[in-house]
C-alpha cells in the first residue's frame, strides 16, 4: 500500500518537482475552477475532524492544524493543469544536468562528506546518490514549497478527483504534526510534498527518521535526518549497497531493439555476447548482474543498461527520465563525464494532441495503447514496440514524430 501511494504520488507531483527546477511547459491548458462555498468547505472539514479524532490525533492538534484551513483555488488550478508539449529527453537532460548543479553538489559532497559517510555506513546508500536526490528534489534545499501544508491537502482531499488518496496523505500530515514533528502551520508544495526530500506525508510517516537525535524528524532544517531519511527510504525499497545504478553503452549495429524495455533483463556477461560494450567502446564489467536495456530517446538516442538500483529509484519516482537523471548526477559529481551521445539537431517533443493522435491511431491498427490520454505510459509504448516489429521498424516503443508520420501512411 505504501509503495502504491508513491508511484501514485510520482506522477502527481511531476510538474511541481519540474517547476523547482525552473522548467515550465511551453503551454498548458487549465480546466476552470468552481471553488465551493465556505459553509460547504467547512462542514467537509468539520466531517473529516470527527473522522482524524477517531483515528487517535488529539484534540490540541485538529484545533491547530485545522483552524485556519481554507479551500486554495490556486492548488486545484496546479492539479488540473495540462502541458500541451511533452519534454523530449535531450530537454529533460539539459534542464536537470547542468554545469551549475554539478559544480554545486560536487562542493556539498565534500562539505557533508563525514555526516554522509556516517549515513552510508547504517543504510548501504552512497553519498553522491544522497546528493543527487537532494539537488533533483528541491534544488539542495533551494525550494521547499510556499503553499500551507494543510489547506492544500485539504483542498485535495475534498475535490472529488483524488479525494480518497489526499484525505489519506491529510491525515498521515495531520499524525507526523501531532508526534512532533512538525509545526502545523509549515510550508510544503502544492501538492502536500515535503522538506528537502519532498516526501508525501505517508512517505514522511513511513520513512522519515531523526538521525541528529533532538526528537523531532524534521526534513527542512536537518541535514543528518534528510540524508537519513532518504537513505532509510531507498534501503527499505531495495537498494544494493554492492551496485551503482547502470551505465550508458554502445550498440552494434543490427542489434535487436526487440530486447530493450525494463521487463527485459539479461546477465552482463549475456548483453556483451550480444556486442553491447560501454560507451567508449571497452568491455562491459564482468560482474554477475542483470541489466534491462532502456532508450530514452529511441534508436537513434543514447542507450543504457540499468541494474536493480535503478529500479528503486523508480520507487522513489516513476519517470525514466528523473531515474536516469539521479543516477548520471550522482556519477557527475564524482568527477565521472558526459553522456557519449550527441544530441540530435531535430529533437522535438511531441504535443498532447500528437500523443493522442498516435494512440487513436495505434488502437486503430489493432493495438492496445491504453486509451487516448496524451501520455506516453508503459502501455502505449508496448503498443508501439508492436506496431514497429509488425511493419518492420526499429521496435523501440519511442513515440515522435516519425511514428506518428508512419501511422498516418506517411512513412517510408
Amino acid at each position: 500500500m505504501q509503495r502504491r501511494s508513491i508511484w501514485l504520488a510520482a506522477s502527481l507531483l511531476c510538474a511541481l518537482w519540474l517547476g523547482s527546477l525552473g522548467i515550465r511547459p511551453a503551454s498548458a491548458s487549465v480546466e476552470p475552477v468552481t471553488p465551493p462555498s465556505a459553509a460547504e468547505f467547512q462542514a467537509w472539514l468539520d466531517s473529516f475532524k470527527t473522522t482524524a479524532a477517531a483515528r487517535g490525533i488529539s484534540a490540541a492538534t485538529l484545533d491547530r492544524a485545522l483552524a485556519d484551513a481554507s479551500y486554495i483555488t490556486r492548488v486545484i488550478e496546479l492539479d488540473r493543469r495540462q502541458p500541451e508539449f511533452t519534454m523530449t529527453f535531450w530537454q529533460y537532460y539539459a534542464k536537470t544536468i547542468s554545469d551549475k548543479r554539478i559544480a554545486r553538489g560536487r562542493e556539498l559532497l565534500k562539505t557533508h562528506a563525514a555526516l554522509l559517510n556516517k549515513v552510508e555506513a547504517k543504510y548501504g546508500v552512497p553519498p553522491r546518490f544522497l546528493v543527487a536526490f537532494w539537488g533533483l528534489e528541491s534544488n539542495f534545499g533551494d525550494y521547499t514549497g510556499t503553499f500551507p501544508l494543510i489547506g492544500s491537502l485539504a483542498t485535495l482531499a475534498f475535490d472529488p478527483r483524488r479525494s480518497k488518496f489526499f484525505s489519506e496523505q491529510l491525515m498521515a500530515a495531520l499524525e507526523i504534526i501531532d508526534r512532533g514533528d512538525i509545526p502545523a502551520d509549515v510550508k510544503a508544495s502544492w501538492a502536500g510534498a515535503m522538506g528537502n526530500t519532498q516526501f508525501i506525508p505517508s512517505t514522511y510517516r513511513a520513512y522519515a527518521i531523526d538521525f541528529d537525535g533532538d526528537g523531532r524528524r524534521d526534513l527542512w532544517r536537518s541535514l543528518p535526518d534528510v540524508f537519513a531519511s532518504s537513505a532509510h527510504f531507498l534501503s527499505k525499497s531495495g537498494w544494493r549497497p554492492d551496485e551503482t545504478w547502470g551505465r550508458e553503452v554502445r550498440l552494434p549495429k543490427g542489434f535487436d531493439f526487440a530486447l530493450s524495455g525494463l521487463d527485459k533483463n539479461l546477465k552482463l556477461k549475456e548483453w556483451q555476447a550480444r556486442g553491447v560494450r560501454r560507451a567508449d567502446g571497452r568491455d562491459l564489467p564482468a560482474v554477475d548482474i542483470d541489466a534491462a536495456l532502456i532508450l530514452p530517446a529511441g534508436a537513434d538516442g543514447p542507450a543504457f543498461l540499468v541494474y536493480g538500483n535503478y529500479k528503486t529509484i523508480l520507487v522513489w519516482n516513476r519517470s525514466i527520465l528523473y531515474a536516469l537523471a539521479v543516477g548520471h548526477l550522482a556519477d557527475r559529481l564524482v568527477g565521472k563525464g558526459p553522456l557519449v551521445a550527441k544530441k540530435p539537431s531535430n529533437d522535438k517533443a511531441l504535443s498532447r494532441s500528437d500523443m493522442r493522435e498516435i494512440q487513436r491511431l495505434l488502437a486503430e491498427k489493432g493495438f492496445d495503447a491504453g486509451g487516448q490520454d496524451g501520455i506516453a505510459g508503459a502501455k502505449t509504448r508496448r503498443a508501439i514496440k508492436g506496431y514497429q516489429a509488425r511493419e518492420g521498424l526499429a521496435p523501440d516503443g519511442y513515440p515522435d514524430s516519425r511514428l506518428l508520420d508512419h501511422l498516418r501512411g506517411n512513412g517510408g
